[in-house]
């Protein structure tokens, strides 16, 4: 009776009930998963947000399929101007973003506009794994591609190019990629699009992080060199130190077809407002040609609704505050988490250059699951196993920083004093 795209393995998996199980014993759980900011003890400026949300204009009903200008001009001034780094910003034409719910239905518009059933986009491994249910929705093919580690994550382009088939329509990245926290560098960024263009491919990008910036230290950055498995013409050089300037938007990203999508989600900590977006750039012709079909799509749902495209311009502003608030928490736990693990050799934490996760890697004595088990049943300690988001074998370990510093502290304590 059911499609064949929904037919998803629905049981629970051992982790979950495990989680349940202690969660139901009335034990309190040390949560190093949290990702929910409206539960981490922000402080938001409720009357103003409240007050954005009863604009007397939201009696009038105006379907415009790609968004209400007031909100896209918004968004467009988001992108010119950065209250946080030196760097100008981004120009982009208002009438280049279409506004969705979230960035899961940007993706949605975005891979019904690329793809016919089967067709295949190119997805980052290590990522978050919503990916592969978006895919099944939309009859796409995911295709992945390794993200590699030395001194921090880098792109692999010769597995890109063996990944690459007739089917292929467009490249995913995540900038930064959700849980290994890495940019996208410059030089990725130049080989990214000459291998796009080579193959009529578009570029997919994820931004929801992209404020977020820790960044990683100067020597870091120098240490950087060539995994073992490029050749000298695909290696990228070190990623920008920490304390330059912020990197920079693919929202104007013209030497390919870009869709580079984000929200409220993260950039003013409102996932409850369901405000995102997809701003599209690249050729001239190709952009014209995206964004008439796009605004098809867009107008066959109108899932905006007008109340909170009236608060747009508002919410955003709230990013100045909160931005602020959740990098203070972010950076206070990272350095908790280095000062313990200064004091032990059996785990590390790899280079994080922006978002609001670590991943740590930990001895591997038995699977990132059972260790994962173990931590929730003995420790009362939650933490993702790298499983979860699709890590290459275990021994890893995927923690959030935007919890209360207390919590984070005693659970990465609890953590290491089992492993170790």
């Amino acid at each position: 009776m059911f499609s064949d795209r929904t037919n998803w393995k629905l049981a629970q998996n051992r982790f979950t009930q495990a989680v349940e199980e202690v969660r139901s014993s009335g034990a309190k759980i040390l949560d190093l998963t949290v990702s929910n900011p409206t539960r981490v003890g922000l402080e938001y400026d409720s009357r103003a947000i409240l007050a954005a949300l009863v604009s007397p204009q939201a009696l009038d009903y105006d379907p415009q399929a790609k968004g209400l200008l007031f909100a896209r001009k918004a968004v467009a001034e988001y992108y010119r101007v950065d209250h946080f780094h030196a760097n100008q910003g981004v120009a982009v034409d208002p009438e280049r973003i279409v506004l969705t719910t979230s960035t899961s239905e940007g993706y949605s518009f975005v891979f019904r506009l690329l793809c016919n059933a089967g067709d295949e986009l190119l997805v980052p491994k290590p990522s978050y794994p919503l990916f592969e249910f978006l895919a099944d929705l939309q009859d796409v093919k995911l295709v992945p591609y390794p993200l590699i580690y030395d001194h921090g994550w880098q792109m692999d382009f010769p597995s890109l190019e063996k990944a690459v088939t007739q089917r292929t329509r467009g490249v995913v990245v995540v900038h930064p990629n959700n849980p290994t926290g890495s940019y996208v560098s410059e030089s990725e960024r130049r080989q990214l699009n000459e291998f796009c263009r080579e193959r009529g491919l578009a570029v997919v990008v994820d931004e929801v992080f992209l404020d977020y910036e820790i960044g990683t230290s100067a020597a870091k950055a120098a240490a950087q060199v060539p995994a073992l498995n490029r050749s000298a013409k695909s290696a990228a050089p070190p990623k920008t130190a920490a304390g330059t300037r912020k990197p920079e938007s693919f929202a104007g990203n013209n030497e390919v077809l870009t869709f580079t999508l984000s929200g409220l989600s993260k950039i003013a900590a409102l996932p409850q407002m369901k405000v995102a977006w997809i701003v599209t750039s690249g050729p001239k012709e190709l952009v014209r040609e995206a964004m008439a079909r796009l605004e098809v799509i867009a107008d066959t749902y109108l899932s905006m609704n007008a109340p909170v495209q009236w608060a747009v311009p508002l919410l955003l502003d709230q990013r100045k505050s909160i931005q602020k608030q959740l990098l203070g928490r972010v950076r206070a736990n990272l350095a908790e988490l280095d000062r313990q693990l200064a004091a032990q050799k059996a785990c590390q934490r790899q280079e994080v250059e922006g978002g609001w996760y670590a991943v740590l890697r930990v001895p591997v004595t038995r699977s990132d699951e059972e260790l994962a088990i173990e931590l929730v049943r003995e420790k009362h300690v939650l933490v993702h196993p790298g499983h979860f988001y699709d890590f290459v074998g275990d021994g890893y370990l995927v923690v959030s920083l935007i919890g209360d510093e207390r919590e984070i502290g005693e659970g990465i304590s609890r953590l290491l004093r089992h492993v170790t």
